[in-house]
């Protein structure tokens, strides 16, 4: 069951998350402005990001000044002058999805988990332009607009659409594609939409039947992959290890062996 505590801060989170939204939003219908890069020429960042993470921390901090964030783009701090010992861990990903953001493809999202002592109780990922919204607790199921979601039930991989997702680094690229083509012929066919965050929601409603993909980072997945795990789906890493920057697999049970050792061949 979902505790009081968790229920209170997916609240806090769902607030910070519109808030986000409708700035990056509003960014986007003035202007692509400030495009940089991060790590390498074609991973871009934009004042949009920064914004986006600066108004969710100011917002946290408000509500909860001992917690810690985690956020891509300004890294693992204090919300406030300093951490209680106790402090919940908020990931926050302000737009998981930039390159779409930057070229108006519509499916980029603002995601935000909190963690406490290691474990993500509360998520939620907004699509910014569709505002469809998912959420989750532990314990409470996940739900996008009063819907609870269970996934897909396809039984058959050789049934099965796969969303997937692609480093920029090229040499990782370059290892993605060659599992693409062991992949390709033992499946239905293949989703690349852009943003992990969507990504994991997709899956747990059934508009993917599994996600994978490699080096995701916390902030990517915490409150996706919440929402998949609370949809009953499997989330986990290749080889017995954790979901993680080696591998993140989210798929029902009755497809994610197979599948796990494709990946894994």
């Amino acid at each position: 069951m979902a505790t009081p505590e968790s229920t209170e801060l997916l609240s806090l989170a769902v607030e910070s998350v519109r808030r986000a939204a409708t700035l990056v939003g509003e960014m986007r219908a003035a202007a692509v402005t400030s495009i940089e890069t991060k790590s390498t020429p074609t991973d871009p960042v934009t004042e949009a990001d920064r914004a986006a993470e600066r108004l969710v921390v100011e917002g946290l901090a408000a509500a909860r000044p001992g917690d810690l964030v985690l956020g891509e783009e300004g890294g693992f701090r204090p919300v406030g002058e300093k951490a209680d010992p106790d402090a919940v861990r908020w990931l926050l990903d302000p737009i998981d999805g930039t390159v779409n953001f930057v070229y108006g493809i519509p499916a980029y999202g603002v995601s935000l988990a909190a963690e406490v002592d290691g474990t993500v109780v509360a998520g939620v990922v907004r699509n910014v332009v569709t505002g469809e919204e998912w959420t989750a607790v532990r314990g409470g199921g996940a739900w996008r607009d009063g819907k609870r979601l269970s996934g897909s039930g396809v039984t058959d991989l050789g049934r099965a659409l796969i969303g997937t997702g692609f480093g920029y680094a090229a040499e990782r690229r370059r290892r993605q594609a060659e599992v693409l083509v062991r992949l390709l012929p033992r499946i239905r066919d293949i989703r690349r939409i852009g943003s992990a965050a969507l990504d994991l929601c997709a899956v747990a409603e059934g508009r993917l039947d599994a996600f994978y993909e490699q080096g995701l980072n916390a902030w990517d997945s915490a409150a996706g992959g919440l929402v998949a795990e609370e949809a009953g789906l499997l989330v986990t890493g290749l080889r017995g290890e954790p979901a993680g920057p080696g591998m993140t697999l989210v798929a029902p049970p009755s497809i994610h062996g197979e599948l796990h050792d494709l990946l894994a061949g």
